[in-house]
């Protein structure tokens, strides 16, 4: 995943029962969340107004998400980078309930494309919005956990919390 950098880039960090997310955003909206154990860095930048109002819608709706109070991230404005492939997958993940999950062959039927699952898996592993893009909510067809950015730990975490798994 490219993390744009522009001049209009605004950062921030946020502490969530999963560990602290960096975030950031632009005049077009939300750009990344990363999760902790994530390597890449993000600049120290101040940004634009209207970039700091996308990125504290985000981080409210996060911290609402966190107290329970939000099972949807639909009015938060994003602005991720990625092919036409990955935006399909990352709109029917989007659409995923809170609560709910499916596999990735149910993605790929989705979007029209049934044999593309491997395709689907890559493209929700470069997801670069998770959470508020619940790639947490995809899982493998036999029921597995499989791999998520922040670690399996915190997809099971999250899934837990939601109410997806007992």
């Amino acid at each position: 995943m490219k993390i744009p950098m522009t001049d209009d880039l605004v950062t921030t960090r946020l502490q969530t029962p999963i560990g602290e997310l960096r975030l950031a955003a632009n005049q077009e909206g939300l750009v990344t969340i990363l999760f902790a154990c994530d390597e890449k860095t993000l600049p120290e930048a101040r940004g634009t107004a209207s970039a700091r109002v996308h990125l504290e819608q985000a981080c409210t709706a996060l911290q609402e998400y966190f107290a329970g109070r939000r099972t949807n991230f639909g009015d938060v404005t994003l602005a991720a980078s990625g092919t036409e492939f990955q935006h399909q997958v990352w709109r029917a993940v989007s659409a995923i309930p809170f609560g709910q999950t499916v596999s990735y062959a149910r993605v790929a039927n989705q979007i029209g494309r049934p044999k593309a699952v491997r395709a689907v898996g890559l493209a929700n592993g470069q997801n670069p919005i998770p959470l508020i893009v619940p790639c947490h909510r995809v899982i493998g067809s036999n029921g597995s956990l499989t791999g998520f950015g922040g670690g399996l730990p915190t997809k099971k975490w999250l899934l837990e919390f939601e109410g997806a798994m007992g």
